[in-house]
């Protein structure tokens, strides 16, 4: 159906760009009241999560634009952003036009702008959307920003947004510097019913709909609630395409298709489908072997395991074929993460040379001749492998752990992680 035909004079629903109209519902107005009170906080941090689609791009905007034009605001998509990449966007957002390719310059220069701006009373504010997909690098680079005091306050508000729950990531050790300062954990949820039939009326107000209880009944907004799951994002497309298929007014609810439903970022580590009270599950167990005969059982039960030739590991295997301190395996939730630590002989996985890998129930881990079998039915599966970038995020502290216990054991120090940032004090 054509938009005039509809008694539209503009799209109601655009997918791209700014919305015609801003529609917010409770948990959009908690939100924002998370980011005002970030921006106003000494020592304001949060994180705003929510599935793709859920208006959180809408939100942030909205915000800063409310926002005083003498507070400096950098915006940044930390999709794939390395250090260096992560401190340049900042810097142009500040207003900064460089050409410098040293982090450390980089963020030296970050570093002098927001001291100066908070020793002015007008201290910047820092929004990374896409938080999840910045690499380990950029990630110690926020935590370092998030250090800089002027005073008792916070010379950098900081608001980390991102579609997946972003508790592994501020859990980990290596992230000490955020957690200190959160401030909120926000979690958007859906709308509601009848909420979802209020944001529907609304947007069809403001695009010049008369009557827009007509184009869009009752019974329709309840059809497009469940085909959308109450998400902002999804109803808008899910709306248009409901309006493009009808060939007359009232639109009907044939019109209306399901979409695909994202589930929301609170379910990461309970969804709510199994009774609170029910057992966790079991930890993995390793099954070490050598020529067919099983030589010792393990219950990987810790954060970390360490397996090699040194009697400090582990796992210790007596093989000249076996590196000193072999491979590294790192527990965090249902993933184990295996690493291999510049073995001479290599690390290999189901017959594949690795020097990193998620484990999945059943994989086979070789270590010169010994065979280490892994089970774990609740491990990742392939179809579940979204977000385990940040599995170098979790492991960051431990690894530094593992490092110090070579040193004492006298091998090779492992290569650093990342970009040698400077630490900076107030």
């Amino acid at each position: 159906m054509e938009l005039e035909a509809a008694g539209l004079r503009e799209q109601p629903f655009p997918t791209h760009g700014k919305p015609l109209a801003v529609v917010t519902y409770d948990s959009q107005r908690a939100a924002l009241d998370v980011l005002r009170e970030t921006h106003e906080h000494p020592t304001g941090l949060s994180l705003l999560q929510g599935p793709a689609l859920s208006g959180k791009s809408v939100l942030v905007r909205s915000f800063i634009e409310s926002i005083d034009d003498h507070c400096a605001v950098a915006l940044v998509d930390g999709k794939g952003l390395n250090t260096t990449d992560l401190l340049l966007a900042v810097l142009r957002q500040f207003g900064y036009d460089i050409d410098l390719s040293s982090a450390n310059e980089l963020l030296g220069l970050v570093r002098v702008f927001a001291l100066q701006q908070a020793a002015s009373n007008v201290p910047p504010l820092l929004v990374v959307e896409n938080a999840q997909e910045l690499n380990p690098g950029a990630l110690r680079a926020v935590c370092e920003l998030a250090q800089l005091r002027v005073r008792t306050d916070s010379a950098l508000k900081i608001v980390l947004v991102s579609d997946r729950s972003l508790a592994s990531v501020v859990g980990a050790p290596a992230m000490e510097a955020v957690a200190n300062r959160l401030l909120h954990d926000f979690h958007l949820r859906p709308m509601t019913r009848v909420e979802t039939r209020d944001y529907l009326h609304e947007k069809l107000v403001a695009a010049g709909s008369d009557f827009p209880t007509f184009v869009f009944p009752s019974a329709v907004c309840d059809r497009l609630w469940d085909a959308s799951g109450g998400w902002p994002g999804i109803i808008d497309r899910v709306a248009l395409q409901a309006l493009a298929k009808a060939e007359s007014l009232p639109v009907g609810a044939d019109t209306v298709e399901a979409a695909t439903l994202p589930g929301g970022t609170w379910h990461d580590d309970f969804d709510g489908r199994e009774e609170a009270s029910a057992e966790p599950p079991s930890p993995p167990r390793l099954v070490v072997t050598n020529n067919g005969s099983v030589v010792r059982e393990v219950s990987l039960d810790k954060p970390r395991l360490l397996i090699g030739r040194s009697a400090h590991n582990d796992i210790p295997i007596d093989s000249r074929f076996v590196s000193r301190h072999h491979a590294l395996l790192v527990r965090h939730g249902n993933t184990t993460f295996l690493m291999d630590l510049n073995s001479t002989n290599g690390t290999f996985v189901n017959a594949r040379r690795v020097s990193n890998h998620l484990l999945l129930h059943d994989d086979v881990i070789a270590v010169g001749h010994h065979r280490i079998e892994f089970s774990d039915p609740h491990a990742t599966t392939p179809g579940n492998l979204e977000g385990v970038e940040l599995g170098d995020t979790v492991v960051m502290k431990t690894l530094e752990d593992v490092r110090s216990l070579l040193a004492q054991d006298n091998a090779a120090l492992l290569p650093a992680a990342g970009e040698d940032l400077p630490t900076l004090r107030s």
